[in-house]
C-alpha cells in the first residue's frame, strides 16, 4: 500500500453514557478546544445506558463552532434510511456543513430485535445497507439538501462489506480492535479493487481508523507510518480520558502532521499547519503563505469569540450563587485556556519553520531581502512575548478580579502585533516566495 495523499484529520470516539451526560458533552467540547477536527459517538439505540447518538450530536454542534460530528457508526436496522438522511441533512444545514454520516449494517441482533428492529442474515444486512445508501443519497437530492456533501463512512469488516465500501462508500471506518494493523492492507486492497471495478478512483474513498490510545512515545510515528504506508488519513482515538484527548490534540496530531507532510513534500522540517503538501518551489508558495496566515487570522478570531463567551458567563449574576454555575464558569475559562495554548503552539511552529528553513533559503536566493527578514525575525520575538503575556493573563482570569479585562487587553495587543506582522510579511515575501519557493 501507499499514501493516498488525503488530507489528515484527527478526532475522538466518546462513549455516550446517559449517567454522565454533562461529562460526555464536555469531552466533545474538549475535542474542539484541543485542536482536533472530529468528535464521534457510538450508536446503540437498544442500550438503555446510552444517550441517543444523534441527539447528542445536535447538542454538541450547538455548543461548538468548528468541530465536525458523526456517529461511529449509525445502527441502520434501528435508523430508517429516509429519517436518517433527513436528520443528517437538517443538522448539516443548522451547523453550516459540519456533519458526516458513519453507518453500519448492524450487529447484536438479539438486542436489535428486542428494540423493535429486524433480524437480518449477513447477506440481508449487506443488501439493506446497499439500498439504504442509495435511499439516503436520493433523499439528499430531493431535500432537505445538506449544506455540503456529507461523506458516508462505512463500518465494514467482512470481505463483501469491504467490496460494498469500495463501490458505494465515501470512507472506510474500521476499529483497531476488530481490524488490527496487520489486516489493513488486505482491507484496502479489497476496497481498491472494488472501487476500480466500479469505475471509481480508490483515492475517493477516505481511510479512517478508530485507534486505541497509547503511552508509547513512538505513537505519532506509528500513526504517520499508517498514513504513509496504508493510506490512513483520519485517526480517531477511542476512550473517555481527558488527558488522552489533550495529548492527542497537543502532541500526537501535530507530530503526525509534521512527519507526514514533511515526507510528502520531501522536506526535513516542521510542517506548516495546512491541509495540502507544501509547495517547495515555484508559483504557489506565496499563495500557500497567505493560506497559512488566513488560518492564523481565523484562529485568532476564535480566541476573541471564546473570550466573549467567558465574559457572558462570568458577568451572569447567577453564576456566583451556586456550585453548578461556578463549575460552568470554570469550564468556560478552562476551554478558553486550552484553545489559546493550542493556538500559541500553532503560531510558534509556523515561526520556527520560517526562522530555521524558509528565511535562510530566501537570504541565499535574494540577498536584498536581508533587512526585511531581519525585521520579521525580530517581530517573531515580539510575538513570542505577546503569546507569553496571554498565558499569564489566562492564569490571572482565575486569580484576580480584573483578570478577564487583562486577558482582553493582552489578546487585543497580540491581535494588533500579529496582524501587522502578517500583513507586512505578505507584502514583502509573496513575490519572492513565488520566485524562489520555501526551500
Amino acid at each position: 500500500m501507499t499514501d493516498y495523499g488525503q488530507e489528515l484529520a484527527f478526532g475522538t470516539f466518546i462513549t455516550p453514557e446517559a449517567g454522565r451526560a454533562d461529562q460526555v458533552v464536555e469531552l466533545a467540547l474538549l475535542t474542539e478546544a484541543a485542536g482536533l477536527d472530529l468528535a464521534t459517538f457510538q450508536d446503540h439505540p437498544y442500550q438503555r445506558r446510552f444517550l441517543d447518538a444523534w441527539a447528542l450530536v445536535a447538542t454538541v454542534l450547538a455548543r461548538t463552532t468548528t468541530l465536525r460530528m458523526t456517529t461511529n457508526v449509525s445502527n441502520l436496522p434501528l435508523r430508517p434510511p429516509h429519517v436518517l438522511a433527513t436528520t443528517v441533512a437538517s443538522l448539516d444545514v443548522l451547523s453550516r456543513g459540519r456533519v458526516e454520516l458513519g453507518i453500519g449494517a448492524g450487529a447484536f441482533w438479539d438486542a436489535i430485535v428486542q428494540a423493535g428492529g429486524p433480524r437480518r442474515t449477513p447477506g440481508e444486512a449487506r443488501r439493506a445497507l446497499e439500498e439504504a445508501i442509495a435511499k439516503i443519497r436520493r433523499t439528499w437530492q430531493r431535500g432537505p439538501a445538506p449544506a455540503h456533501d456529507p461523506e458516508i463512512w462505512v463500518g465494514a469488516v467482512g470481505p463483501r462489506m469491504l467490496e460494498l465500501t469500495g463501490r458505494l462508500g465515501d470512507g472506510w471506518l474500521p476499529s483497531q480492535s476488530y481490524v488490527p494493523p496487520e489486516r489493513l492492507a488486505e482491507g484496502h486492497d479489497r476496497i481498491d479493487d472494488a472501487a476500480a471495478s466500479a469505475g471509481r478512483d480508490p483515492v475517493e474513498v477516505r481511510r479512517l481508523y478508530n485507534v486505541e490510545p497509547s503511552d508509547d512515545p513512538r505513537w505519532a510515528q506509528w500513526l504517520a507510518d499508517l498514513a504513509l504506508t496504508h493510506g490512513t488519513s483520519t485517526f480517531i482515538v477511542t476512550g473517555d480520558d481527558p488527558g488522552v484527548i489533550r495529548r492527542f490534540g497537543a502532541e500526537v496530531a501535530p507530530a503526525v502532521r509534521e512527519l507526514v507532510l514533511a515526507e510528502r513534500s520531501g522536506a526535513d522540517a516542521p510542517a506548516l499547519p495546512a491541509s495540502s503538501p507544501i509547495p517547495v518551489s515555484g508559483t504557489g508558495a506565496g499563495r500557500h503563505l497567505v493560506d497559512v496566515h488566513d488560518h492564523l487570522r481565523a484562529e485568532l478570531r476564535q480566541v476573541h469569540d471564546l473570550i466573549d463567551q467567558v465574559a457572558a458567563g462570568a458577568l451572569d449574576p447567577a453564576a456566583a450563587r451556586g456550585a453548578i454555575n461556578q463549575m460552568t464558569v470554570r469550564q468556560n475559562e478552562w476551554t478558553l485556556g486550552a484553545y489559546c495554548q493550542s493556538y500559541c503552539r500553532l503560531v510558534t511552529t509556523h515561526h520556527t519553520l520560517e526562522d530555521t528553513s524558509v528565511f535562510p533559503h530566501l537570504r541565499s536566493s535574494d540577498p536584498t531581502l536581508g533587512p526585511v527578514l531581519d525585521r520579521l525575525q525580530q517581530e517573531h520575538h515580539v510575538i513570542h512575548g505577546a503569546l507569553e503575556a496571554v498565558d499569564r493573563a489566562l492564569v490571572a482570569v482565575l486569580t484576580t478580579p480584573d483578570g478577564l479585562q487583562q486577558l482582553r487587553r493582552v489578546v487585543d495587543e497580540l491581535d494588533t502585533t500579529l496582524s501587522d506582522h502578517l500583513a507586512y510579511e505578505e507584502q514583502q515575501l509573496v513575490g519572492p516566495l513565488d520566485r524562489h519557493g520555501f526551500y
